[in-house]
């Protein structure tokens, strides 16, 4: 690759990370089998200010669901997070990752 086609793709990469929403990268994962009922979790206390809740979820890993703990993920002012969840659609679950929205 010339320095110029590098550039060139550099700076693609560049304009399509700042585009919103484009760049977290996402990935679909769906499913015949239903999750099992989300666990129960007991919520520490947060160790310091500007955090929120992220809860523990379902997630297909290698043939079956795993359970993923929840956690404390930075706060974004002006935004509020979406948990991970399982849609159904059909006679399939499509895993909705979690996600900061306006």
């Amino acid at each position: 690759m010339t320095s110029r086609n590098l550039l060139s793709a550099s700076l693609l990469t560049l304009a399509l990370l700042s585009v919103p929403g484009l760049s977290q990268a996402r990935t679909v994962v769906e499913i015949e089998l239903a999750p099992p009922p989300p666990r129960v979790e007991v919520i520490p206390p947060p160790q310091r200010q500007g955090v929120v809740w992220a809860p523990g979820f379902w997630f297909w890993e290698d043939g079956h669901h795993v359970w993923h703990e929840g956690h404390w993920i930075d706060e974004r002012p002006g935004y509020h997070w979406v948990p991970d969840r399982w849609e159904h659609y059909g006679n399939h679950y499509r895993h909705e990752e979690g996600h900061w929205q306006r």
